[in-house]
């Protein structure tokens, strides 16, 4: 039984249960009030009647009593004051007796058949009562009369007497009827207030099973979770209300998110493994990138070229011709700086050093057609910049915009600094490019193996790979030339273990 119980209050909604569970404690109270009223009306209303019953036939017999004796009084000495008592004392009496329980039900068949006989009486008492005190003395029959009104009297003082004892006795009866439950009572108010307690402490601790205890294994599953533990057991419970459906919901839930934890894991572990392969990727490329520069060196003897050069300049100093020497000189310096420099940063001063060295051959070779101007708003022996830069991209702009111009034109170099980043702008004013032309080469340069020619691309590239928000920016215009932007983050010389010669032609 039970365990059908349980069964059936597992199936109902949590709206039913506390409806259910409301519902007992209700009738709990409704039960010990209506048993109270009757524990009440039993000990007090019925005893009460009993008591109210037994009064009343009192009343009577005093009543009967204190009219006899003030009648008889009267009679022998009539006054007024004696009359105005005697008229009191009849309308109590009349009061009592018909102030008498003269229901059939409720008094039985003797007490009604005393009280009928009663009533009859008084009536013919009253009447020859009545009579006697509005009878003159002197009438022949009025002894007589009297005494018969004294005789009726005491008859009915008799029945009232004979009354009284039948109430007491049926009074009695009716106690000695009732002890019995009266004593049974409190057996009784201990039973059902154990059984009542019994009832609503099982009800109570199905609600805890039910409700309760599902509730503090979600929250103890909840807490594992909140400490990044979501593979745990699942929570277990045989409710089939609205806790069962969020418990599954909160296992599906649960599972769910542990796969997706467990996924996204797995993502930043390939993220990063990818992001190292990235990372060898790109020192790899930078490797190959020095091992072509490298090459380039090396398909130059340079002990040769520098013994020939020495040679040519001393034969030219010998000669007495000092343009020549001095051509030889900045070609030497160039290709030493070419050759055996190593490093990948160097100072500005070096990097604008060479670019006048180059700028002297180029003006020896075109003459006036060929000019340059440096602005440099920076300290050029303390900033440092990426080593091979400046001269490729002066090569360009002759070579590209300038040579094949008939009148010539102007190489322009800008350095300046702009917060944290120092701004490099390398330009001509000659034949310069079409939009076409222009997109194609920013397209070509994003590439990674871009066609672009060795000198642009290959500082565009050294310049990312080196500096996280390095940039490299074209401009130009068809018939008006081309610009370099170049944008580095600012260093100096102590921040790097780079050496700083500075020095001009």
């Amino acid at each position: 039984m039970k365990k059908r119980i349980k069964l059936w209050w597992q199936e109902l909604t949590i709206q039913k249960k506390i409806a259910v569970f409301t519902g007992m404690v209700c009738l709990t109270i409704l039960l010990s009030v209506v048993f109270n009223v009757w524990v009440v009306r039993f000990s007090l209303v019925d005893f009460n009647g009993i008591l109210q019953d037994n009064a009343k036939c009192s009343e009577l017999i005093q009543a009967l009593e204190k009219e006899s004796t003030l009648f008889e009084s009267y009679m022998r000495n009539p006054d007024a004051e004696k009359k105005e008592e005697l008229d009191r004392a009849m309308k109590r009496t009349k009061n009592a007796v018909y102030d008498l329980p003269f229901q059939y039900r409720k008094v039985g068949e003797l007490r009604y058949a005393k009280t009928w006989s009663i009533r009859s009486s008084y009536e013919v008492y009253c009447t020859k009562r009545d009579a006697i005190l509005s009878m003159e003395d002197n009438v022949t029959d009025y002894v007589s009369r009297l005494y018969e009104v004294y005789d009726m009297q005491k008859y009915l003082g008799q029945y009232a007497g004979i009354l009284m004892n039948c109430t007491i006795e049926e009074g009695d009866i009716s106690y000695q009827k009732k002890v019995p439950t009266l004593v049974s009572v409190p057996m009784v108010v201990i039973f059902a207030g154990l059984l009542l307690l019994f009832g609503i402490a099982e009800m109570a601790s199905l609600m805890k099973e039910t409700i309760m205890s599902p509730i503090f294994k979600l929250v103890r599953a909840s807490q594992k979770i909140a400490a990044n533990d979501f593979f745990i057991e699942d929570v277990k419970v045989d409710n089939k209300d609205e806790l069962g459906e969020l418990v599954h919901a909160f296992n599906k839930m649960k599972y769910a998110t542990g796969e997706y934890i467990q996924a996204l894991e797995e993502k930043r572990k390939t993220l990063d493994l990818l992001h190292e392969e990235e990372l060898e990727k790109l020192e790899t490329e930078k490797r190959l990138e020095m091992t072509k520069l490298e090459l380039l060196k090396s398909q130059i003897n340079p002990h040769f070229l520098f013994n020939t050069l020495n040679v040519i300049g001393g034969m030219a100093c010998l000669e007495e011709a000092a343009t020549t020497e001095k051509m030889i000189r900045a070609l030497s310096a160039l290709f030493r700086y070419n050759l055996k420099n190593q490093e990948t940063e160097v100072c500005l001063s070096q990097e604008l050093k060479i670019v006048e060295d180059y700028m002297y051959l180029q003006q020896m070779r075109f003459g006036e057609r060929i000019s340059y101007q440096k602005i440099c708003r920076v300290d050029a022996d303390k900033v440092i910049v990426p080593a091979f830069t400046f001269q490729p991209l002066v090569e360009n702009a002759i070579i590209h915009g300038l040579s094949k111009k008939e009148e010539g034109g102007t190489v322009r170099i800008h350095i300046w600094q702009q917060g944290e980043f120092i701004f490099i702008t390398i330009g001509d004013d000659g034949l310069g490019m079409d939009d076409e032309l222009l997109m194609h080469l920013r397209r070509e340069l994003a590439k990674e193996d871009g066609k672009t020619g060795i000198g642009l691309g290959n500082i565009y590239r050294r310049i990312h790979a080196m500096y996280q928000d390095g940039n490299v920016e074209v401009y130009s215009r068809k018939d008006a030339g081309t610009v370099i932007k170049i944008q580095i983050r600012h260093k100096e010389v102590g921040e790097e273990d780079v050496p700083c010669v500075g020095g001009g032609r």
